[in-house]
């Protein structure tokens, strides 16, 4: 419920903070003191749009904040901590600031915020019906609200919603996937052909390392024939000279010598050394030789198989050694979109399943709808002619949905209808001309579903415009009994029904030269009773009218 509403600078409020209580509480006072003001501040925390006219003359921005407790409230503690803003279970705080410059900004327990996410709370919260706004009761999402609690089916309408919002994500990501198969189509018949061709050539990791090195081999095999051939020559196949001849008549001579130095003992082991060298690398040479054919198809093939690998990496944009990587991520890609037919066809048959669910209970739902869419009709229909107006008629009209698609609140849509007078068929609520009219519907509505209704606070403004008498007394006690169950703010002008409240809250105001200021103030006993008198019979107080109050109050 609304606890503390605190103004500043707003209109003609210089500054005001109201305490509130549960039960009816009535808001009273002079003509031009600013009780309506009060809940059009009270509107800018709810969302409501503003400009900078609102801000009081002479201040710099206007300052409003509303805080409202929230014992079982638990749907808003869930919206607060869905929409990751700072949770106190017992209570929230809901803030508007409207400066110079036109701007306007919205806090919601101390958070910025966004005017959709306070308008979207607010209403969870508090109900304003006035003469010319009621903030829910002309949206037909109330109206379906209202009648789904009043039939107690909030837990089938949620289901039915869940069900609604899985069909409507899962169609949607089929449909994505559709498209996308259809735009990929080509790209997968382009996959195909250059995984083909890249399978078809057959690179395998390290195997362009060993072609490059084989091609080498093969196209400069004849040269290096020649050299090892002229090397094994001038090692110990030259007739005339090599150096296995050469060698071996150093040693020889160096043997001959009758006394060897070390040094000379020294070169004859070294010459040993590189004649053993020199018929090893002759060996070697001979083995090189001979184990070496030349191969010029086998050298065609190896050109060829090199040249296709280049042509294949210029063509991808690769390093040809890269070649069997981008082949497996290709292979991997045709893989990913082959897939997509099973996934569309298990994505079909779960689609399937949801909708036979939502119309299972969608049926369901419609059926208590509709039985319980009578009672609720009945009922108001008592609460307006104890409002006086005899000749008015509501209804709820059920209108089924011309397609089978699956929608959150339903295989229906759900309007509070409205004939005011005989003769006239019934209109949509929001069509209702008179504005007083309207009003008691409103209440008439709000007493019925009262009792099963989510919203704590409730505010009337000006409900009983336009009625007297025993019309005004039965407004004041079906308030009241509103009063009892939650909390009902209520300004209005007549006695009848300020005499019902639990609560009396009176606005004044004063002027002076230059400015002119607003304030509230909470009645006791005899303060009340000057208040209804007056009410009854103007400015000057009799003690007939004293006494009548007082019968009123009793």
């Amino acid at each position: 419920m609304l606890q503390q509403l605190t103004i500043n600078n707003y209109a003609i409020v210089d500054q005001l903070e109201i305490e509130l209580e549960a039960g009816m509480t009535v808001i009273t006072g002079e003509t031009g003191a600013g009780k309506s003001i009060m809940l059009d501040a009270l509107g800018l925390t709810l969302g409501d749009r503003a400009d900078r006219e609102v801000i009081r003359g002479g201040a710099e921005r206007a300052d409003i904040s509303a805080c409202l407790t929230l014992p079982e409230n638990p749907a808003v503690v869930a919206w607060l901590k869905d929409n990751d803003f700072d949770v106190d279970e017992n209570s929230c705080i809901l803030r508007r600031v409207i400066t110079r410059d036109g701007r306007s900004r919205a806090y919601i327990n101390g958070q910025p915020t966004t005017l959709n996410n306070l308008r979207d709370l607010g209403e969870m919260l508090i109900d304003i019906h006035s003469q010319h706004e009621h903030q829910s009761l002309l949206k037909t999402a109330t109206h379906q609200r209202l009648l789904d609690e009043y039939c107690g089916l909030q837990l089938d309408a949620t289901e039915v919603k869940t069900l609604a919002t899985k069909w409507r994500q899962l169609n949607q990501e089929l449909e994505n996937i559709r498209n996308r198969a259809e735009e990929s189509n080509a790209q997968y018949q382009l996959l195909s052909y250059q995984v083909k061709e890249l399978e078809e050539i057959g690179l395998v990791e390290n195997e362009l390392e060993a072609l490059e090195e084989e091609h080498k081999k093969l196209s400069h095999g004849e040269a290096s024939m020649q050299v090892n051939q002229q090397v094994l020559d001038l090692c110990n196949e030259n007739e005339s000279f090599n150096l296995e001849q050469s060698l071996g008549r150093a040693i020889s001579l160096l043997q001959e010598i009758p006394y060897s130095s070390k040094q000379t003992e020294e070169a004859g082991g070294l010459l040993t050394t590189a004649l053993i060298q020199v018929e090893e690398a002759s060996s070697t040479l001979k083995h090189a030789i001979d184990g070496f054919e030349l191969d010029p198809e086998r050298l065609e093939e190896i050109d060829q198989r090199l040249s296709l690998i280049h042509q294949l990496a210029r063509k991808h944009h690769v390093p040809p050694a890269e070649l069997p990587a981008l082949t497996s991520k290709l292979v991997d890609e045709l893989s990913g979109l082959s897939e997509a037919d099973v996934q569309i066809s298990l994505m079909d048959e779960e689609l399937s399943k949801l909708l036979q669910r939502y119309e299972e209970l969608a049926n369901k739902l419609s059926k208590a709808r509709e039985k319980g869419a009578k009672k609720l009709a009945k009922e108001i229909n008592v609460q307006l002619a104890i409002l006086g107006m005899n000749s008015a008629s509501f209804s709820v009209a059920l209108t089924r949905f011309s397609d089978s698609t699956p929608r959150s609140s339903g295989l229906e849509g759900i309007e509070f209808l409205v004939s005011t007078n005989p003769g006239q068929p019934p209109r949509p609520m929001v069509k209702v001309a008179s504005g007083g009219e309207l009003s008691r519907i409103s209440l008439a509505i709000q007493v019925v579903t009262a009792a099963t209704s989510s919203i704590p606070t409730l505010v009337f403004d000006e409900v009983d415009v336009g009625i007297g008498g025993g019309v005004a007394k039965s407004v004041g006690e079906l308030l009241r009994k509103l009063g009892e169950k939650g909390q009902v703010l209520c300004v209005t002008h007549q006695p009848q029904v300020a005499s019902q409240g639990h609560q009396h809250l009176y606005v004044s105001k004063s002027s002076d030269k230059n400015s002119t200021a607003t304030q509230l103030n909470k009645l006791n006993k005899k303060e009340r009773v000057e208040e209804i008198a007056r009410m009854l019979g103007g400015e000057e107080l009799s003690d007939q009218s004293l006494a009548h109050a007082e019968k009123m109050l009793a």
